[in-house]
């Protein structure tokens, strides 16, 4: 998420806090950039950002990065409508958060998320 340091910077804070590894980016690129190089368990991210938003680096990685492609991708955005969440969703994001931020929410949904992949790895199995 761009929008706001701060906002990345307690989104990071919070997961670490709940035990998780994580790492942000200021921009779609960045994000790209750190997903190849981090194979992440999970990717949390704003639909706006600049030089790739977050509905063009899902189908980046969808496109081109298909050991990514599974990786649970959530969107946490401030764009509300109903129409941009469906829009989301039927691109293949696993959920849809919007802000305010509600941490036991967010952090709900990542231990889920986190279970899944650690479930199919451990049976061969993706989900």
């Amino acid at each position: 998420m761009y929008d706001e340091q701060e906002v990345r910077q307690l989104i990071i804070e919070e997961l670490s806090e709940a035990g998780f590894v994580a790492y942000e980016a200021s921009n779609g690129r960045e994000s790209l950039e750190l997903m190849i190089s981090n194979w992440p368990v999970i990717v949390i991210c704003d639909i706006t950002m600049p030089e790739m938003n977050g509905s063009e680096l899902l189908a980046e990685i969808q496109l081109n990065y298909p050991s990514l492609a599974g990786t649970p991708f959530i969107f946490l955005t401030a764009l509300t409508d109903k129409a941009t969440m469906l829009e989301a969703l039927r691109s293949g994001a696993d959920d849809y958060l919007t802000k305010p931020i509600d941490f036991d929410v967010l952090i709900a949904k990542v231990e889920g998320c986190v279970k899944k992949v650690e479930n199919a790895r451990r049976t061969g199995r993706s989900f």
